[in-house]
């Protein structure tokens, strides 16, 4: 079988069999550091979730914040394919501080339109977060691939991912404690007093992530470094880059970074079916099914019994069980919706059926992103390397976001249209995914490698004799 993986300059194999220092520095291990950048990850664009949870970003009409988190998506699908990079060369602190910084100024643009009809800070808003959350997603997948021991990553992949959706969990309930009277039961927009609690929580962001550890200086509970590839040129890292792009095993995985997130109808489905209040409450219970679902397929991800690519192949198709699932479901409710169109609050009787659409896809949509970080986690166990992965999902998530808060700038005819693309989109592919997991030859520890040597390649195989250029398209 031929092995995917790029070559890294690893550190000397004795490191990776290294004991535990006797005593590690609180500030430098994975734990701390994966609780900074959740941190961040729940100030900026976790309360940016918040707000778009609600459908609108918490507007009356969702076709002004479609066409502003277009413009979002497209700055930071471009920034985060060269947010590797540029993380590789200024550092990881602060390109994540400059990843925070703009998410203040987009709620500040939807604060205005809110108050006084403003559409320009919208608009500007929008450039500015794009620019820092594709810098934020380059630098935070990386550190969170990369920093946490190999046998600990579903775990740390977790802590990271509880808390970027805290930020929608307590977003969702600031957003439903004010806007839970008579009045929010109709269509309509959120309280202005929202956006001004959410600005003032995403300025916190910028200089939390000032407190992260470098990738050289962080200590691993097992003893093992972070390898850091020697400083290159800016020409070598976007040559390095290039030949990422180029890669089979890459190519073959683009669908589905782009399928994974292209379903943002769920934002329209909540305005054009829900009253205000309604919104609010989908808003902050769905993320309990995002919570639950990143926690069972992290934790089957980190369970020991099978090898690391049996465990892959299991939650790739518990994966389409659940798509299948919840798509055959959001089809069926979305017809009876065209057929006769609700406008429901949360007391009334049909409101669970269309809550459980929206519950269904995110379940499966945070199975499907759990999985594939975990999966690009094993080709590499190179914190250059991996900037340079993370950013390039990151960037063709965010393109695919793009396209499809541009398709739902229209407002298409009982959402056929959307979902129709989305179903298509997903079905096609899985089948390169597949193929993709299949030739798939695992990075791992040798401890984790399993009973089936045929189906890793240890890191100590890796340092002595990996000298393979890997194949490209």
């Amino acid at each position: 079988m031929a092995t995917t993986l790029e070559k890294a300059s690893p550190a000397p194999e004795a490191s990776h069999d290294a004991p535990p220092p006797a005593k590690r520095i609180w500030y430098r291990t994975t734990l701390f550091n994966a609780f900074v950048i959740g941190a961040v990850g729940f100030l900026a664009p976790g309360l940016w979730n918040a707000m778009n949870a609600l459908g609108a970003g918490g507007g009356q009409e969702p076709f002004l914040v479609n066409a502003a988190n277009a413009l979002v998506f497209a700055l930071m699908g471009f920034l985060s394919v060269f947010g590797g990079p540029i993380a590789n060369r200024i550092g990881f602190a602060r390109t994540l501080f400059l990843g925070a910084i703009g998410y203040p100024v987009y709620s500040a643009g939807l604060y205005t339109n809110n108050r006084f009809g403003n559409v320009w800070l919208v608009l500007l808003g929008a450039a500015l977060c794009g620019i820092s959350a594709g810098l934020f997603w380059a630098a935070e997948g990386a550190v969170a691939l990369g920093y946490p021991e190999a046998s600990k990553r579903g775990r740390y992949l977790n802590i990271w991912l509880w808390f970027r959706t805290g930020g929608p969990l307590v977003g969702g309930l600031i957003v439903l404690i004010l806007n839970n009277n008579a009045a929010a039961k109709r269509k309509g927009s959120v309280d202005p007093k929202t956006y001004l609690i959410f600005i003032a929580l995403q300025c916190i962001a910028a200089p939390i992530a000032l407190l992260l550890t470098k990738p050289e200086k962080v200590q691993r509970g097992d003893g093992t470094k972070v390898i850091v590839d020697a400083e290159k040129s800016v020409k070598y890292e976007f040559k390095s880059l290039w030949n990422l792009c180029k890669r089979r095993d890459i190519v073959l995985l683009l669908p589905i970074f782009w399928a994974a997130y292209f379903n943002q109808y769920s934002g329209n489905f909540q305005t054009y079916y829900f009253g205000v209040r309604a919104r609010a409450l989908i808003g902050f219970v769905s993320n309990f099914s995002t919570l639950f679902s990143s926690q069972v397929m992290s934790m089957f991800l980190d369970w020991r019994r099978f090898p690391v690519k049996r465990r892959l192949e299991i939650s790739f198709w518990y994966i389409v069980v659940c798509h299948v699932a919840a798509w055959i479901y959001a089809w069926v409710i979305q017809e009876k919706y065209t057929a006769n169109t609700p406008a429901l609050d949360w007391a009334d009787s049909g409101f669970a059926e269309g809550f459980f659409v929206l519950v269904l896809w995110e379940w499966s949509r945070q199975s499907l992103q759990t999985w594939m970080y975990y999966f690009i986690a094993t080709k590499s166990d190179s914190i250059s390397e991996l900037s340079r992965l993370s950013g390039v999902l990151r960037g063709q998530e965010s393109f695919a976001q793009a396209v499809s808060f541009g398709l739902n700038t229209r407002k298409w005819h009982g959402g056929r249209v959307p979902l129709a693309v989305n179903t298509i989109l997903l079905g096609i592919a899985s089948v390169p995914t597949y193929i993709a997991l299949k030739e798939n030859v695992p990075l791992v520890k040798k401890d984790e490698a399993g009973d089936s040597s045929d189906e890793a390649v240890t890191l100590e195989t890796v340092a002595i004799g990996n000298d393979k250029t890997p194949s490209s398209v």
